[in-house]
This record gives structure tokens, C-alpha cells and sequence, in this order.
């Protein structure tokens, strides 16, 4: 399931980032219900000159040095004629870095027209990296897979199968083993900068398990802390399947097979479930292996050009030479 998102309000941003941003709200309380529509931040420089052609109005407006040095040096009516007309393109609300103080004429405008004016201390370029970031995670496409995530080795799997097929418990065996609980049963992904896929659990059951037979486990009571996760990149998928006399299983690992999230094509692997098998144990093992590959080493190739070597070797021999038996002379009549 995939949820798009069309905006968040500045009083969400203002309230989530204010302390990684540093962020204070000088006037404006009134107008934190507006919308920011883009992912990305934008310097109205040409728009304070009166260009607006290719203004990026849907963005959070962003004043530095060179903005405020600029505004600073027109008149208080031409100041106000500027910014009335960026306010009218239903901007989110400006903010001004290095601690500037908004001029009269922008005070004035925007305790009207109930405009956010936030103010933080910090340069200009890293107050747009981080923020860049902190609305890019925003805006990112999300979607829920009903899934168990953990952190194996460094490995972000998910776990995915029908209900009641064992992916709580094969998780459970995972966190006894040191392994990292990102999220149980349910997990939430975000798609990050179109590249990688981020896994976290709703903070409502963040750290929590149901074991079928016992109930709710407290996972960091249980076993620690450190056996909780906040969010970790999923970069292969696992299903767990039922056991039937006709499945075909793959013996060698030179096929590879994909699982789509979120239009992201992530490797994967089914295993099936039968008495005898210890699952936890082939999870950890094929986390490893997905480890290897992405260090360039693939079992599996290596083998099958191991043994490709090892034909073509053999091929190349000459046959061995036969050695006939000496012929028996036979006796001369009479002897």
C-alpha cells in the first residue's frame, strides 16, 4: 500500500525539526496551517527583484546574506510591494538565517497577512542541506508491507510470508542471536532520494513482538536495547513459505530473483518452512551471502566457474594410451 504525500502544514515542520534547525518563530502563529507543497528549498533572490516567471512559490522561502543585504537597501514602500506580491503566490513562510531581523516592512506584512516568519542562527547552505534533507524524508513515497524487518550483520531483511507462518518466531530466534529488531509483523517503508528503501515500525508497537501461544514481548526488556532499531535500509527481501512434497527449491543461487517495493526491485530468496529446518539459522546465512555479493564475492559463480575450469581442463587431456597385454606364443606341436 502507497501513500502519496501532497504537503505538510509549517506547523508540522516547524514542530518536528525546530530543534535539529534551530528554528525560532518570531511572528506569524496564525498562518502555520499554510501548506509546503515541494520537497526542496528555494532563495528568492530574482522574485525580490521583481521576477516572478519562475518563482517557486510552493517551497519554503529562504533569506540570507545577499537576500537581506538586498531588501535592506530599497525603500520601505518598494520593500513592501515585493513582498506583498510573494505573499499573494501563497508562499509557506520565509526564513531567515544568521539570526537576520525581518525589516519593518516585512513585520508589518506579515503580522497582515499571517505569513510565518522563522529565524535560526545558523548559515545559510547548512541550514538548506539539513533542511533539504529533513523535507525530503517528508515527501518521500511510503508504503506498509506486512513484514517482519530486522537488521542481520548489517543486512536489512525483511520478512514476509502468510500469517502464522513463523516470522515472529524465526525473528525471536534471530534477536537471541545479537541480531536487531526494526519491526514486527507490520513495516513501514519510506523511499528515500529515488535510491533506497528506509524501514521503521509505527511508534505505537516500536520494540514490541506477538508470539503466537505466549503474547506480547517487550524486545528491549528482554533482551536490551541495542536489540532495537529505529529504522535500517532493507536491502533484501525473504518469504517464507509451506512446505509441499511438489515445490521446487533453488539448489545452485546462480538464478536471482527480485521482490518490488515501492518501485524499488530488491533481491529475494523464498524459503519453505518444514519440521527439521532451522530457518533462523538459513536467514542469517543468506543475509551473509547478500553480504558477500556486495563485497563482489558470489558463491555461487565462483563455484560454477570452478567447476567450468575444471571441465574445460579435462576436456583438454589427451585420453590415456591403452597398453595392450602380450600375446601368449603358443607352443610348437610336439613340445
Amino acid at each position: 500500500m502507497q501513500r502519496a504525500i501532497h504537503g505538510i502544514t509549517v506547523a508540522h515542520f516547524f514542530e518536528t525539526y525546530r530543534e535539529k534547525l534551530k528554528m525560532e518563530l518570531l511572528v506569524g502563529e496564525n498562518g502555520l496551517h499554510r501548506l509546503i507543497h515541494e520537497g526542496t528549498i528555494n532563495r528568492p533572490a530574482l522574485a525580490l527583484t521583481g521576477f516572478f516567471k519562475y518563482f517557486a512559490n510552493k517551497r519554503v522561502q529562504v533569506l540570507g546574506a545577499a537576500e537581506m543585504t538586498y531588501l535592506k537597501s530599497l525603500s520601505h514602500e518598494r520593500q513592501t510591494e515585493i513582498l506583498r506580491q510573494m505573499v499573494k503566490r501563497s508562499i509557506p513562510c520565509f526564513v531567515l538565517t544568521r539570526n537576520y531581523h525581518p525589516t519593518p516592512a516585512m513585520m508589518a506584512l506579515a503580522t497582515e497577512m499571517r505569513l510565518p516568519i522563522i529565524r535560526t542562527p545558523m548559515i545559510t547552505m547548512n541550514w538548506i542541506n539539513l533542511a533539504t534533507l529533513a523535507i525530503d524524508n517528508e515527501f518521500a513515497p511510503q508504503g506498509t508491507e506486512h513484514a517482519t524487518t530486522l537488521d542481520v550483520k548489517g543486512i536489512g531483511v525483511m520478512l514476509r510470508g502468510d500469517s502464522g507462518v513463523g516470522k515472529s518466531e524465526c525473528a525471536l530466534a534471530l534477536i537471541e542471536r545479537g541480531h536487531s529488531l526494526v519491526a514486527d509483523d507490520l513495516t513501514v517503508i519510506r523511499l528515500l532520494d529515488e535510491r533506497e528503501l528506509m524501514a521503521s515500525s509505527r511508534p505505537l508497537n516500536r520494540g514490541y513482538m506477538e508470539c503466537r501461544g505466549i503474547g506480547i514481548i517487550n524486545v528491549a526488556e528482554m533482551f536490551g536495547v541495542k536489540c532495537v532499531r529505529m529504522e535500517k535500509r532493507i536491502d533484501m527481501v525473504i518469504s517464507l513459505m509451506e512446505w509441499t512434497p511438489d515445490v521446487v527449491e533453488e539448489r545452485t543461487g546462480l538464478e536471482e530473483n527480485y521482490y518490488e517495493v515501492l518501485g524499488m526491485r530488491l533481491p529475494h530468496v523464498e524459503l519453505y518452512v518444514r519440521p527439521g529446518r532451522d530457518i533462523a539459522r538459513l536467514v542469517e546465512v543468506a543475509a551473509l551471502t547478500h553480504a558477500l555479493k556486495k563485497m563482489g564475492h558470489d558463491p555461487a559463480r565462483d563455484f560454477n566457474d570452478r567447476l567450468i575450469r575444471f571441465m574445460t581442463e579435462q576436456a583438454s587431456q589427451p585420453p590415456p594410451t591403452r597398453i595392450k597385454p602380450a600375446e601368449r606364443e603358443e607352443p610348437a606341436p610336439g613340445v
